[in-house]
């Protein structure tokens, strides 16, 4: 509260109190009148002031940014270079400015060019949409000389194309922008009582996940790309990018990531002009698709953006969702459609009054009632008792305007006047006026058919450009460059990085997590650090890989002091880390004696050396690893001996014992995987391969490796099976023909070009990799009007298999409507896969003599009789 004080004539005030007063002012300030824009017009007032600045300059032509500028300032109370920076942004978007000049680049980020040298103009769409002088609620100007509309007039969702961004004080606004087309098949939709959904779409292009988009919402997240491509094998291309980001921002995270060593990239270029072009040139020993993953991870090439719908509903904040905000759009829409068709209602019967008065005051020759009359007020007079008897059918009461209007018609009018003419024109409005009616009582009609007129006029161009898809999770431990060595000093039980002067183990990534095994049986999982202190005696250290079931682990322990002797296998999916696991047995004294870390899940065959004793004939012993099976990581393990181990030798190198590998594609983020999602391929293994054939002709031979990326359009997408023929019919060009091949692909990863015509008009009908198929070929009415029978022929008796280069056959000379190809029922692959834990596998079961040695391995020696 202010005080007042008064001391010989001053006023003192005391200020508690006026800061809260004046912060709110301040707030309210910056929210209403600067950051947030409304939700009617989807405007700031700043963008607001320069529409109706440019439809005050508009004559057709272009003006300089510089003179819109500065006649906006009479509108809004700030500085020339945010006006001029607001209306960069807005032409930038090209949807309600024209622009000429440099208007700057979205790609590069690059600025305009200044004010004084580039020009612009309001758009069709523009005057069109956002315009009405009639329906338009005006204000004074912050100095009270000039008018500036409350709201401009928009009948269009605005706000949810363009998008906005804005920091008020408490509070921001981020909404995304969206698709033309969308917006209005949405407000068509929602006038219809339909569901809609939309979703973000940007200039840059780029790909986007809009899993957790919630409704554009606070809480919610979008996840965007850019899209990268493998130009060839040392090269990718970035083409597209990701919302929010340019190819500087690009180009220095991508910079950044390889000299903290996440990513090995060769050199960068930046070749973009009016598209987008980035090339990042790889190292030989790089795989692309696996420097695509670590991109998305550990670049700007995949961002996530937080959207914040805050609009301005009346004088108040309020947060909604994008659905809310375009039902309110289109509701506004059509109020703002009747209020057009009401006020142009009432202009059309207004002209049609005055036009009957003005017959009724020709045809009547009422003028010349007035020759006579000497003032003013009996003029008025005059007209008005001459034409009561002619007004019982006009539509109101004829007002003294109405006869100050007749008295202002030209004695030329009066004497050209037409009665046909004046029939025709009554006539026309009536027509008009009846067509009103009938749209102001089918508005909702009316309103759908309005957007469809516009996307007719203005949605050619406005194709969605970012690609909707589900991104995939990348782990980051996988995609990571080894950019890290480690080491081990065993004696004193340290591992890291920075032990340069100890034993070499491998390369590895700093996210890495690290495994480690000491003499005891100790396991333990750390992360990569500089020296981490593990333990005395260390056996093995590698890279733990979380839910590796690959991985097997083949041990073989003492159960304390001097306890019998165990052996098992193993996998280790999941630990805690810097935990220790004792995996031999909790006794005091026990050891591991035999240990190997199999990364395909080989088993080997040791050989045991028992030290010597009376009661064993054979003192050696062969053990296979493969005979037992593979269990987790805490089971005891079976039994090998009760009796002492002296030492134990590899004597051969093992095989690896898991099954073939199931691998699905996943279509909707185009990867493959092990978990079961998608289409199943088949079971892997070893060299097997991915075949790949492509709409342009093109066969490719891949690797199963769950890294690839599938993001080129593709016709076939399976295992491939080295003996199973290739048919293709395609269309030549060319000769204007259809031709038939079987052939056999090269086991080569480079591509292979089956089609050997490359004319623009040829294309591919049909490609198939099952043996038996069958073309049924229906004709086309021939130049007599007649259609030949339809065709049957079995493509395998038809073609035999030639090279991949050769032409083929020629299939069919006469004019085709259709080509169904019947392909016969796939033979199932035989299920044998890793989930049966071993191929042929029979668990290693000891049957124990009462001495406890594995049985028929050992004798019990006779003790002679006494």
């Amino acid at each position: 509260m202010i005080e007042e004080q008064h001391h010989e004539g001053e006023s003192l005030k005391k200020v508690s109190g006026l800061y809260k007063d004046w912060f709110l002012d301040y707030a309210s300030y910056v929210i209403l009148d600067r950051a947030i824009p409304s939700v009617f017009d989807g405007l700031k007032p700043v963008q607001r002031r320069i529409m109706h600045s440019m439809r005050e300059l508009e004559d057709g032509r272009y003006n300089k940014v510089a003179n819109i500028v500065g006649n906006t300032m009479k509108y809004h109370p700030h500085g020339d270079a945010s006006i001029t920076d607001a209306m960069v942004q807005i032409g930038q978007k090209e949807l309600l400015i024209d622009t000429q000049g440099n208007w700057g680049n979205i790609f590069t980020g690059d600025s305009a060019a200044a004010a004084r040298y580039i020009e612009a103009r309001l758009t069709p769409f523009a005057l069109e949409v956002v315009f009405n002088p009639k329906t338009t609620e005006w204000t004074k100007s912050y100095d009270g000389r000039n008018n500036e509309p409350i709201d401009l007039p928009v009948k269009f969702p605005l706000l949810l194309t363009q998008g906005v961004e804005g920091i008020g004080v408490g509070l921001s606004t981020k909404i995304l922008p969206h698709n033309f087309n969308e917006l209005i098949n949405a407000s068509i939709a929602h006038l219809k009582g339909k569901k809609f959904e939309i979703y973000p779409d940007f200039l840059t292009a780029g790909y986007i996940d809009v899993s957790e988009y919630n409704d554009g919402q606070r809480g919610g997240k979008i996840r965007t790309r850019a899209k990268i491509a493998q130009q060839d094998k040392h090269s990718l291309v970035i083409t597209e990018l990701p919302f929010s980001k340019t190819t500087g921002d690009l180009i220095d995270s991508i910079l950044k990531a390889n000299d903290k060593g996440k990513i090995k990239i060769k050199k960068i270029e930046d070749n973009t002009s009016d598209k987008v072009e980035i090339l990042i040139h790889l190292h030989n020993d790089v795989s692309p698709d696996k420097t695509i993953d670590a991109l998305y991870a550990f670049t700007d090439c995949q961002v996530t953006i937080s959207p914040n719908a805050c609009v301005i509903v009346g004088d108040k904040p309020m947060f909604l969702s994008v659905s809310e905000i375009l039902r309110m759009n289109t509701d506004h829409t059509v109020s703002l459609l009747k209020k057009e068709l009401e006020i142009e209602l009432h202009e059309l019967q207004e002209n049609w009054h005055f036009s009957s008065l003005e017959r009724i005051f020709i045809e009547n020759r009422i003028y010349h009632d007035i020759e006579e009359v000497k003032s003013w007020d009996e003029v008025i007079k005059t007209i008005d008792n001459g034409l009561k008897p002619h007004t019982q059918h006009l539509l109101r009461a004829v007002t003294q305007e109405d006869i100050v209007r007749l008295t202002e018609i030209r004695i030329k009018r009066i004497s050209r006047f037409d009665l046909d003419k004046f029939k025709e024109n009554i006539l026309a409005l009536e027509g008009k006026i009846e067509q009103v009616k009938y749209h102001l009582n089918n508005l909702i009609s009316y309103a759908i058919e309005y957007y469809s007129n516009i996307q007719k006029k203005y949605g050619k161009e406005k194709e969605r450009r970012t690609e909707l898809r589900i991104f995939d999770t990348i782990d980051a431990t996988k995609v990571a460059v080894a950019n890290e060595k480690f080491y081990v000093n065993r004696e004193e039980g340290f591992i890291g990085t920075s032990l340069k002067k100890d034993e070499y183990l491998f390369d590895c990534s700093d996210i890495d997590d690290i495994i480690t095994f000491q003499k005891d049986g100790t396991m333990k999982v750390v992360k990569v650090d500089s020296k981490i202190f593990i333990g005395k005696n260390i056996e093995h250290v590698g890279i733990f890989k979380k839910n590796d079931k690959r991985t097997v682990y083949n041990m073989i322990y003492r159960e304390g002091r001097d306890g019998a002797y165990y052996m098992k296998r193993f996998f280790v999916t999941g630990v805690t880390r810097n935990n220790d696991y004792k995996l031999a047995s909790d006794k005091k004294g026990s050891e591991m004696l035999y240990f190997s870390a199999n990364p395909n899940g080989e088993a080997e065959t040791v050989s045991i050396l028992l030290k010597p004793n009376a009661r064993i004939r054979k003192n050696k012993i062969d053990i296979d690893f493969s005979e037992l099976a593979i269990k987790g990581r805490d089971s005891k393990g079976n039994l090998v001996t009760k009796y002492a181990i002296k030492k134990i030798d590899l004597k051969e190198e093992g095989v690896s014992t898991l099954a073939p590998r199931k691998i699905w594609f996943d279509n909707a983020v185009r990867r493959l995987n092990a978990d079961g999602r998608g289409e199943l391929l088949g079971n892997f293994k070893g060299d097997d391969k991915i075949l790949i054939i492509t709409p342009k002709g093109e066969a490719k031979l891949i690797s199963f490796d769950l890294s690839n990326r599938f993001d080129d359009e593709y016709i076939i997408l399976q295992k491939w099976i080295p003996e199973q023929a290739i048919t293709c019919i395609y269309f030549d060009g060319d000769k204007g023909i259809y031709f038939i091949k079987r052939f056999v692909l090269e086991n080569t990863t480079n591509p292979q070009i089956f089609m050997p015509s490359d004319h623009p008009k040829s294309f591919v009908e049909f490609v198939g990799t099952t043996d038996g198929c069958t073309a049924e070929i229906i004709f086309a009415k021939d130049k007599n009007g007649k259609t030949k029978d339809t065709e049957y022929i079995n493509i395998d008796e038809f073609i035999a298999i030639k090279g991949i280069k050769a032409m083929g056959n020629q299939f069919i000379k006469d004019k085709v409507k259709t080509i169904n190809i019947e392909v016969p029922e796939p033979q199932e692959e035989e299920e044998e896969t890793e989930d049966d834990e071993l191929a042929s596998e029979q668990n290693y079961i000891s049957s124990e003599d009462e001495d406890g040695t594995i049985g028929d391995l050992f004798e019990e020696s006779q003790e002679p009789n006494s």
